[in-house]
Order: structure tokens, then sequence, then C-alpha cells
């Protein structure tokens, strides 16, 4: 039935090509009834070289112009952009005849252009080139806009970490990644030049161009003379279609192991690297960007430094303020006793790493490792042996796994001797085993490098895992700060509990010196602590419970679900209206049931907020 369904999209397709094809099958009989003997060849291929001639010094100009004018018409979102987008496409919808008499308007002997210039930009080599040039640069500046706006622009933020200023990034990185779809825009403005007829007519009727010659000679001699003008037209056809197959033929297929393998073990480190820099980051920013306000102050002690937040809390802008790939109000950066905020993201010698990692895709490994500014060639030469890259040096980031990437990224950023490395949720399109690996990979390389490491996330486990500290911010402000183990063993509210993913924590009160309300009909007796006035809201944790016989206990409580966790069963328990979430593989804990608990109140723990 599916087959059935799907037969009239190729009969659609084919009959589609059978109409293009048909024209070039129709001409071949007649190369025979082709009038050969009265060509004028000097004069067709004098036409020819003047249409060849003019259509790439119009190209020429074109590119030159047609590629900066396309990466602002990409990267801008202002109204005058929009509106100057708008106009150099004009020439598209307008008929060539139009745009001739256009051109005329400007250039025409009678206009102040012509009179300046004595009519030397009609009827010349040069008017050609500018009726062409007209009509054939919205092909380019199309597809150079197109190709830009599909260049991530972390690309160049990357390379601005690495060293490289604004005309070297856009040259060594932009350029290239957005130049297969320039250059094919490149081609149809050639051809498009190449065939022009209506606005070169118009503007210039002598020279005699390719297509203005096949007009005249048509209008004196019809039919039989056309087949010998149309062989040069053919030949360049042919030649571009040819170059066309080869080229897609040519591109490197992906190896499909290298790019879903999983060969990210964690790799050995041949020596530590670590010493006893004592450089720590403080940090405070400011920016309204929108209704969004980012306000954030943190002075950590330690080299080891994670930011977690939901999406949408300000940690990614967090990081780029750091990185200084973004302006804020306020955007002090110091890195030990050194000023950062001052200084462009090229001149901070930071290693900022993306989610993807920011690989460069037109550039192999080796040309990664050497693309710093600063790169020291012994430094690479250290990290591609310790990292485990050295079979990779040929290859683009396209043959390479998940694993290999991030092993890439981190050599190319420790090879200018970053201090600062800054990692933007690296492993967040990750599978949970290749996560897990590349985390512990990550983490024996802290441990052997001096650098303060930044890592964007928002998985606890992860920030607990390669963090000695932590940040927490919500909606652009700071919920909590501190060292891992007090920030997840004493959360400041009930908010960072929750972004922690922790478990049986609540807020409470003290009622009186010996006993605390975890819950409206939940009370226990604790020992006295003169340290928290009576009536203090306080947080608790409780890590669990202990089931008892049924004429036991002192809690009633029931079962409200069972759940695996990697592994582990866990049961969620309501006890006298708070919840309580407790591993345990007793099976008499199942859902619908009830039992009595006791509480251990040498495990409970309080807080002041």
């Amino acid at each position: 039935m599916k087959r059935t369904a799907a037969r009239p999209l190729p009969w659609l397709g084919a009959l589609l090509a059978v109409y293009l094809c048909a024209p070039f099958v129709a001409s071949i009989p007649q190369v025979g009834a082709a009038d050969w003997h009265g060509v004028d060849w000097k004069s067709t291929l004098s036409a020819a070289a003047v249409s060849a001639g003019s259509a790439s010094v119009a190209s020429l100009v074109i590119l030159l112009g047609g590629v900066p004018l396309g990466y602002l018409l990409a990267r801008s979102n202002s109204r005058k952009a929009a509106l100057l987008g708008f106009i150099v496409q004009l020439p598209l919808a307008l008929p060539p005849l139009t745009s001739g008499v256009l051109l005329l308007f400007l250039l025409g002997p009678y206009s102040w252009v012509g009179q300046l210039t004595g009519g030397a930009l009609t009827d010349s080599f040069t008017g050609i080139v500018l009726a062409e040039t007209f009509v054939a640069a919205p092909f380019l500046i199309i597809a150079a806009r197109s190709a830009f706006s599909a260049v991530d622009p972390m690309f160049e933020d990357v390379a601005a970490t690495l060293g490289h200023r604004a005309g070297s990034r856009f040259f060594r990185v932009t350029l290239p990644v957005a130049w297969p779809a320039i250059s094919a825009g490149l081609a149809l403005a050639w051809l498009r030049a190449f065939g022009e007829f209506g606005a070169t007519v118009m503007v210039a009727y002598h020279p005699y161009s390719l297509p203005v010659y096949t007009y005249v000679v048509f209008g004196g001699q019809g039919l039989p003379a056309m087949m010998p003008l149309l062989l040069p037209t053919l030949a360049i056809a042919i030649a571009c279609a040819a170059l066309s197959i080869y080229s897609r033929r040519g591109r490197p297929s992906l190896n499909s192991e290298l790019v879903n393998g999983d060969d990210a073990d964690t790799p050995t480190l041949a020596r530590p690297l670590m010493d006893e820099d004592d450089r720590r980051l403080s940090i405070v920013l400011k920016k309204h960007l929108g209704s969004f306000d980012l306000d954030i102050e943190w002075a950590p002690s330690t080299r080891r430094l994670a930011i977690i937040g939901t999406s949408g809390s300000g940690k990614s802008l967090t990081l780029r303020l750091i990185a200084g790939l973004e302006a804020g109000q306020t955007a002090s950066v110091m890195l030990g006793g050194s000023p950062l905020g001052a200084l462009p993201p090229e001149e901070r010698r930071i290693g900022y790493m993306p989610q993807d990692y920011g690989l460069f895709p037109h550039m192999t490994v080796a040309q990664q490792l050497a693309f710093p500014l600063n790169a020291d060639a012994a430094s690479a030469r250290q990290w591609v042996e310790q990292l485990g890259i050295s079979t990779l040096l040929q290859r683009l980031p396209r043959e390479l796994s998940f694993g290999q990437r991030q092993r890439v990224a981190l050599a190319r950023a420790l090879t200018q001797h970053s201090q600062l490395l800054l990692f933007d949720e690296p492993f967040a399109a990750l599978d949970t085993p290749r996560r897990r690996r590349l985390q512990q990979s990550l983490r024996a390389l802290q441990r052997e490098i001096s650098a303060v490491t930044v890592i964007v996330t928002h998985d606890p486990d992860e920030a607990a895992l390669l963090a000695d500290e932590v940040l927490l911010i919500e909606h652009g402000r700071v919920l909590q700060a501190g060292p891992v183990s007090d920030v997840f063993e004493r959360p400041a509210s009930m908010r960072v509990a929750e972004l922690l993913g922790l478990h049986n924590v609540g807020q409470g009160r003290l009622i009186e010196a010996n006993k605390i309300e975890l819950g409206a009909e939940l009370r226990l007796d604790i020992a006295g602590n003169t340290a928290i006035p009576v009536g203090q809201t306080v947080m608790w944790r409780l890590p669990g419970l202990a089931i008892m016989p049924s004429d036991e206990g002192a809690f009633q409580g029931t079962v409200e679900g069972i759940e695996l966790r990697r592994g582990d069963r866990y049961a969620r328990l309501k006890v006298c209206g708070v919840t309580f979430d407790i591993p345990s593989e007793d099976t008499r804990l199942k859902t619908g049931t009830s039992h009595r608990f006791s509480v251990d109140i040498g495990k409970l723990t309080i807080w002041s907020i």
C-alpha cells in the first residue's frame, strides 16, 4: 500500500526531468542541419571571449563586495540591514530589459555619471561588466548571507578565546566554513553573467557578447546558424555539471564507526603536572538583557568550580561574560591578581569549550592544535601524547567520536597555557554511559593541571564530581555558593534543594527548645539546641526511616510508590503528611501498603535559614 501511494511522486519528478532534458535531445538532429560553412568563427570566438572575460571580471567584483555584504546581512538584525537585503535582491525580480533601463538612468551618456566619464560606461567592455554585475550579484549575496547565517557564531567565539582578532577569525574560520556555499553562489553568478542578454543589450550593444551576437545572427540567418553559436554555451554548461558531479563524489564519506563509536576511555597521564599555583577566580557581573537581569558576585577559594542552574537561569551568559564574549554593565573578572575584565577575549588566554567542543569543521586535528595564536609546539606534543590523540592528527572533526573530540578540544585549549578553562554543558548531548566516562576523564585531567576550570551544568551529580565549589543561580541571581559538601549537606532553601535533586530535605520550625515540627503532623523530640531560637524557621535533613513491626514504631506511613534508579530500589513514603524518599530492599514496602516507622533522631540535621 505504501509503495502504491508513493508512485505519483517519482512520476511527477520524472515528467519535469523529461521536460528539462527534451530541448537537449531535440537539438541533436539539428547538428547535421546546421549551417557550418556560413559560420563566422572569428566573430563567434570573439563574442565568447567577451562574455567569458566580462563574466569573470564581474564575478570578481561581485565576490569582493558580495562576501562582506552577505556577512553584514547575516550578522545584523537591524531594520536598515533588512531593508538593504530586500533592495539588493530586486534585480532578481526585474525583467532584464528593465534592469538595463535603470542602468541607463545611472550610466547612460546623458546621466551625470555618463557626462562625468564621457560616455565610456556604455557600448564598451566596462558597460557589459557593469550590466552583468547588476543582474548577477544577488546570486552571490543571497548565497553568502545564507552561508554565513548557517555558520555557528560559536566558532568565532572559540577562535577569539584562542587569541585571534576579528579579521583573523573571519578569514581563517568563518569564511572557510561558509566557502562551499559561497562558491556555489559564485558559480551561479558567473553563469548568470555569462548568459546575460537583456541588461547587456540595453547598456552595451557593442562589443558583442555571446548572447547579443547570438540574437543578431538569429535575426539575420535563422535557426540553421544557431547550433554553432550554442556550442560554447553548451560546453560551459557540460563542464559546470561535470564539476558539480565530481565535487559531490569527491567529498569524503563519514566513517560511521568513528562518528558513533565510543572510544572515550579515560586517558592515562604520563606524569603529574599540578603545581602550587594559587590563582583563583573572582567575578562581579551585571548585565541587563531585555527583561532579564544578571547580578552575580562570586569569589571561590578553589580551582575546580561549577555553575548550576536551570535553562534560562543565566549560567551560559555568566560564562560568556567571564570569557569576554559578552559585554556587561559590570564585568569584573579577576584571575589571581590579574584583572581580565578590560581585556578583549583574544587577550585573556582562556580555553572556552561550548557544548559540542567547538572544533572547526574544515581543520584537521593537527591544524586545530596549531590554531591558537600563542600555541606552544612543545606543549602541544605533550598533550597529544598524554591525551592519546597522536593517531588522530590528520582527521577532521566529523571523523572523530565524541570522546576524541573532547580530548582534541582540551589539547587545543591547553596548548596556549590557558589558566582558565570554561566548559558550557560539555556533556549535555551524550548518553549516560559515555557521559560518565568523559566526566571521569575530565576529572582525572583536572587533578593534573593548575588551570582554574569552570563547568556550567544543570546536572548536580556532574557538578559534585567535577567541582570543589559550586554556584547555584536562578533568574540571574545567586541562590547559594560554597564548597560542594556544604551546599549539598545544608541547602539554603527548598529551591536550592530542588535544584540539587536532594531528597528528605524540608522546611520546619523549632516549636520548643527540645521539639521540632517537620510537618503539620510530624513532630520530633530532639536534644536541646540553644543556638536556634524557639519559633525559628529551619531546614532539616533526615537520611532515612526504619520500618517497624505493626505494633511498634512511632509514626504511621503509606508507601506511595516504588522506583528503580540505576539498579537500586527506592520507596517514596508519606509519613504524617511529610514525604520521604529512601533506598530500601525491604520487600514489605509495596505501593499502597501502610506501615509503622521509627526515626533515628541522631541522624536528623537542622540548621537556620
